[in-house]
């Protein structure tokens, strides 16, 4: 097992490397000017230009910026924003955990959602609702979350008035204790809904998969001959079966979350890694965006790796597979 773990991070350690030089390299090739972003529509006298590209190395040759970054980089240092006159790295640690929390509370609701209507659309006997069910989860899968949460928003918070549009809390709040936690519930019901609906349904289409896969198999044919009860066959041996490839895929809805919440968070105007991004494009704020992509493509492969590992102690023979 740990010769198998210490082959997996030679793997991702190249792979992390490779997505943060990319991302540089594309930086580097986005037309604008980083100084005139900083001052805005002011014009740029000649000495301020050279002494902010001399302070921030902007006219160093690429392989010196690169190395410098990577030198950085193994220090824990993201750079320094020039916009928010700040530590990248504690604008990122500040703006994680609001991201985490809307991930985090989407897949609490999306989960068991998604097992539920898999499970459900999966055990049918009936053709037209298992034909409905797997209809309406494919078109809720493919609206994209930004679109989704437009609806939510339109509907819930402008015309019926129950949520908020916006924010994380008000601007002005004195709750303490329960309240200010159901104040930040009410905040959070709209993106966590825009989110859970769309992850829902990707777990959705794979338990369903997996449910009709794991029906045909022998222990389901004994434990029907045994005479047990439909629901104790679904809920003991199917569903515990059948949850295993939900494993493969938290890698990857890690990825789709970070990714989704760019839009999501704008939409909502949620103060997280998301919104940090969109406000970072639009100053040309280039350490900031790099600061936020690599903090995703880090949880990425990081989520992999774990994913990996837990796969190979659930399933011995994945260790000697290369």
């Amino acid at each position: 097992m740990l010769r198998f773990t210490i082959f997996r991070i030679l793997h991702a350690v190249p792979l992390l490397v490779a997505v943060i030089l990319a991302i540089f390299l594309m930086q580097q090739a986005i037309p604008g000017d980083p100084v005139q972003a900083m001052v805005g529509d002011f014009p740029v006298p000649p000495a301020f230009r050279e002494a902010i590209e001399k302070k921030y190395r902007l006219n160093d040759p690429l392989p010196v910026r690169i190395g410098t970054y990577f030198n950085n980089l193994l220090h824990g240092d993201l750079g320094f924003s020039y916009h928010a006159q700040r530590p990248v790295l504690d604008m990122v640690l500040e703006r994680a955990p609001r991201t985490i929390l809307l991930a985090a509370a989407g897949f609490a609701v999306a989960i068991p959602l998604g097992m539920l209507i898999g499970v459900l659309t999966g055990t049918t006997r009936r053709r037209s609702m298992d034909q409905a069910g797997t209809t309406v989860t494919l078109i809720l899968y493919a609206v994209p979350t930004f679109w989704l949460g437009q609806l939510l928003v339109i509907l819930f918070a402008l015309k019926l008035g129950w949520f908020p549009t916006q924010g994380m809390g008000p601007l002005l709040s004195q709750a303490t204790g329960l309240q200010w936690v159901l104040e930040r519930l009410h905040y959070l019901a709209l993106p966590v809904a825009a989110f859970a609906i769309h992850d829902g349904m990707r777990v959705a289409r794979i338990m369903r998969a997996s449910v009709i896969d794991t029906l045909g198999q022998g222990y389901i044919v004994t434990a029907r001959a045994k005479g047990l009860r439909r629901s104790a066959i679904i809920w003991r041996h199917i569903v515990r079966n059948s949850s295993l490839p939900l494993v493969t895929i938290a890698g990857y809805a890690i990825g789709s979350a970070l990714g989704g919440a760019v839009l999501l968070e704008t939409v909502f105007t949620w103060p997280g890694l998301g919104l940090l991004l969109i406000e970072s494009i639009r100053t040309s704020d280039n350490l900031m965006v790099m600061g936020v992509v690599i903090f995703s493509a880090l949880a990425v492969v990081t989520m992999n790796f774990v994913v990996d590992v837990l796969y190979a102690l659930i399933d011995p023979r994945i260790r000697h597979q290369r």
